[in-house]
């Protein structure tokens, strides 16, 4: 029977939670998630674990915060001004924005809190800090 090998193409459905069992993504109702094993296209521990898995086989796993999107970092956090954006813009705490760099790369942000000048703007990804557990099924391979 076939098994994952690095380079392979795969199709896997999975369902995420974090540790308390909150969902935070599946692919329940889509197409089955589609890439090529073993290449980083995915998160270390996701990869990982479909590493050997056949076509229906089926498994739980546990992936820690080092091995899924990293801890929270501190320099990710960042003050922007208020007078910086648009006059139509009444920025709230939880606002999810788009911000670009130098570089001209675009990269999400939260507004975690609001003061009377400038906003504090999270970069962070929202699940860097947490452990995720995801149900694997591998569909197919190829």
């Amino acid at each position: 029977m076939q098994q994952v090998q690095q380079g392979d193409t795969v199709n896997v459905h999975y369902h995420g939670t974090l540790t308390d069992g909150t969902t935070f993504d599946s692919s329940a109702g889509r197409e089955p998630l589609k890439f090529t094993a073993g290449t980083g296209q995915v998160i270390k521990g996701f990869d990982d674990a479909i590493m050997g898995m056949a076509p229906g086989e089926k498994k739980t796993v546990q992936i820690p915060v080092d091995q899924a999107y990293g801890h929270r970092n501190d320099d990710m956090m960042m003050e922007y001004p208020i007078s910086d954006f648009p006059a139509d813009m009444q920025p709230q705490v939880g606002m999810e924005l788009q911000m670009g760099d130098n570089a001209g790369n675009v990269f999400p942000v939260v507004i975690v809190e609001v003061q009377d000048e400038t906003v504090l703007l999270d970069a962070n990804h929202p699940l860097a800090g947490k452990d995720l557990v995801f149900e694997l099924e591998l569909v197919s391979i190829g």
